[in-house]
């Protein structure tokens, strides 16, 4: 059957717009595709093809990491068409590896339809801003568009620390360094408390993982920058919940005040598909008022969604409720929504109140 190419694989990535390319021994390549896993009309893959696709384009310091502890990460461009972020990985004994299409083109705040508030909120002189989901909810493309968004709109030092980099940014009006995990330094909480002698006004920290980066974070962003960061949560209140059971009990009244008064505000997205083909962020975004944080400051995190729910006149609004817009406007289908949701049981009851509503109207009267 002859060997199989990875050029040929990658753009046929690139061409059907798939965010994934799937290599496993045993069945043909896979692309994802809005959501949905489709199978490449080609030879199953044996241990020598995967082996093969793997050596083609993992630079050798990965190849060794992979060696040593049987998965490795990094970037690549595929000439100018697309950036792709691999992970290579051993299971069953085999070689495995799953590629992530980075689009090259940023999207705009305002093409993702970015809740307005942030705008604001990311021009603030100092203070932690979070964005959150679960894998592939579209958070790096968000952070990507508002680190752009300083970029081209201020004159500041920005730092992004990211594992491995995915968009690669221009100077503009500011000045852009991005250090890669792995490459430029040894780790996240090495690379933020280096940064702070950097002379930055905004650090981009790609993911929170483990106590020393978040402590990294939040000083740095009590210390008058502005510090952009992830994690895999679907909530906002799940947000600061996870932060603070990160750390041991007799430290959280301390992290609760520093939370308290460096968050200024999270994103919460999820991606859902669009009926049609495509799909459609929805998005939770809780501003930290005084009020807010107070409750994180008392441990009254549980109150958090209720705020959120009544505080639309500040910006803020619930995912279920932005998923029950979408599944009213006819955006995406009730079950989509419903298997995205935070209360699933509740939005159910909700959306079946609204289609009674729908069908409880009178018949219009015979003409």
């Amino acid at each position: 059957m002859g060997t199989i190419l990875i050029d040929k694989l990658l753009s046929a990535q690139v061409k059907q717009g798939a965010s994934d390319l799937h290599i496993t021994v045993g069945q043909p390549p896979v692309l994802r595709l809005h959501g949905h896993m489709q199978k490449l009309k080609t030879k199953v893959l044996e241990p020598a093809d995967t082996i093969g696709l793997m050596k083609s384009i993992t630079p050798d310091r990965c190849q060794q990491e992979f060696q040593e502890t049987g998965s490795a990460d990094f970037g690549f461009a595929f000439g100018d068409q697309a950036r792709f972020r691999v992970s290579i990985f051993r299971q069953r004994g085999n070689v495995a590896m799953v590629l992530r299409q980075i689009p090259i083109h940023l999207m705009s705040m305002d093409q993702l339809k970015i809740p307005l508030v942030f705008k604001d909120m990311i021009m603030r002189p100092r203070g932690l801003v979070l964005v959150t989901g679960p894998t592939g909810s579209g958070k790096s493309t968000s952070l990507a568009a508002m680190i752009d968004y300083i970029n081209s709109t201020v004159d500041h030092h920005i730092i992004t620390i990211e594992d491995p980099i995915e968009f690669y940014h221009n100077h503009r009006k500011s000045t852009i360094n991005q250090r890669e995990v792995g490459v430029d330094v040894t780790s996240f909480a090495e690379a933020i408390r280096r940064a702070l002698r950097q002379d930055p006004d905004v650090i981009l920290v790609g993911e929170m993982r483990d106590l020393e980066t978040i402590e990294a974070a939040i000083t740095a962003a009590e210390t008058g920058h502005v510090v952009f960061a992830t994690l895999h949560t679907s909530s906002a209140a799940g947000t600061i919940n996870r932060i603070i059971d990160v750390f041991p009990t007799n430290q959280q009244d301390q992290i609760r005040t520093q939370l308290a008064t460096s968050i200024i505000g999270i994103l919460a997205q999820q991606l859902v598909p669009k009926i049609g083909g495509g799909r459609v962020a929805a998005f939770e975004t809780l501003v930290v008022t005084p009020g807010i944080a107070n409750l994180i400051r008392e441990n009254k995190i549980f109150r958090i969604t209720s705020s959120i729910q009544t505080g639309s006149k500040y910006g803020m609004q619930l995912l279920d409720d932005h998923l029950f817009e979408h599944w009213k406007n006819e955006i995406v289908t009730k079950e989509d929504v419903l298997a995205k949701a935070n209360l699933p049981d509740d939005l159910a009851r909700r959306i079946a109140s609204a289609e009674r509503g729908v069908f409880d109207e009178p018949p219009p009267a015979a003409e």
